[in-house]
């Protein structure tokens, strides 16, 4: 059985300012050292009332930038690989920096952390866009798709598979304790940057239109924060998630992107009007998981259900100030 809290150790996050990172950073500081490695390109530390925690230090850095990181980590027990280049505007606008920024930073922070005297567990991120445009109950097992060679969309899929294969092989050639999670559409409070969730929520605040690219029948089974972070907990600890991947997600709260902005205009009692836009760009068309692993060798299941994920995140953005 895994231990029932972390306590006492010195846990290092890259991409610790981002919206994951440092939801799990507002989790473990009271009773950990928290480091967090970041370029600070989106920075969600700054809306959290944490951040000036005695036990959190920030280090801006790059993980480009091997010696950076090697000096930022020294000393860390567990090291949690958040940093990537992620969402489609971002992937699309620059897909050399998304293969160089997962693949080679990726690179970095686990040989990083295979030459620390003392490493208890590195978790790596890997997504969802591992099993390609369709992806029904998809599970750890199934292959990864690589998508058509020259669609920029696909380099940040084809990053993250190496990633974790890289994660696998540190732990099985050199005997580094990596696990790896896939996160299925996570959103919440402090999500920045690109994510349907957090626009159809921030503009439906704001009786504001509603946009959706394309035609709204792609599928998404959302997973709210704490429940991510719930799993990446059950990661950090359980002995038996070394040398493994895991899907972590909600396969119940499944719903259409014009499901989801009817349901977030409905909740939240907006009077948002939705409109249809052009996509210019490759989709996923279905991208729901299977969690039976996570479940049965972790214990993890998502408990919180679409309409309360959106009231509360909306109560976060009610008063957030960019």
């Amino acid at each position: 059985m895994p231990p029932k809290t972390i306590s006492g150790k010195k846990i290092f996050i890259t991409g610790g300012a981002g919206f994951i990172g440092s939801t799990l950073a507002g989790t473990l500081v009271q009773h950990n050292r928290i480091v967090l490695f970041d370029n600070l390109a989106r920075n969600s530390l700054k809306s959290q009332p944490f951040r000036d925690h005695a036990n959190l230090t920030l280090i801006q850095g790059d993980v480009l930038d091997f010696e950076a990181v090697a000096r930022a980590m020294q000393g860390s027990d567990i090291i949690v690989h958040c940093a990537a280049i992620a969402g489609i505007d971002t992937v699309i606008k620059s897909p050399v920096t998304t293969m160089r920024v997962n693949m080679i930073g990726s690179a970095n922070v686990l040989e990083a952390a295979a030459r620390l005297p003392h490493c208890e567990r590195v978790v790596c991120f890997s997504t969802s866009e591992v099993f390609g445009p369709q992806a029904f109950r998809s599970n750890e097992t199934d292959h990864t798709v690589m998508g058509r060679v020259g669609e920029a969309r696909w380099t940040y899929a084809v990053s993250k598979v190496a990633e974790e294969h890289l994660a696998i092989a540190y732990f099985q050639e050199r005997g580094l304790p990596t696990t790896v999670v896939r996160p299925f559409n996570v959103y919440g409070p402090g999500q920045v940057g690109e994510g349907a969730m957090r626009i159809f929520i921030q503009r439906a605040l704001k009786n504001e239109r509603i946009e959706i690219h394309g035609d709204g029948t792609q599928i998404r089974a959302w997973c709210y924060v704490d429940d991510m972070v719930d799993g990446l907990l059950l990661a950090l600890r359980h002995p038996k998630a070394v040398g493994e991947s895991f899907n972590i997600g909600n396969q119940k709260a499944v719903v259409t992107i014009y499901g989801l902005a009817n349901t977030v205009v409905r909740v939240l009692q907006s009077a948002s009007p939705i409109k249809f836009t052009r996509k210019d760009y490759v989709d996923v068309e279905l991208r729901i998981p299977s969690v039976s692993k996570a479940r049965d060798i972790l214990g993890f299941e998502a408990k919180i259900d679409l309409e309360e994920g959106i009231r509360r995140t909306a109560e976060f953005y009610r008063t957030y100030r960019p």
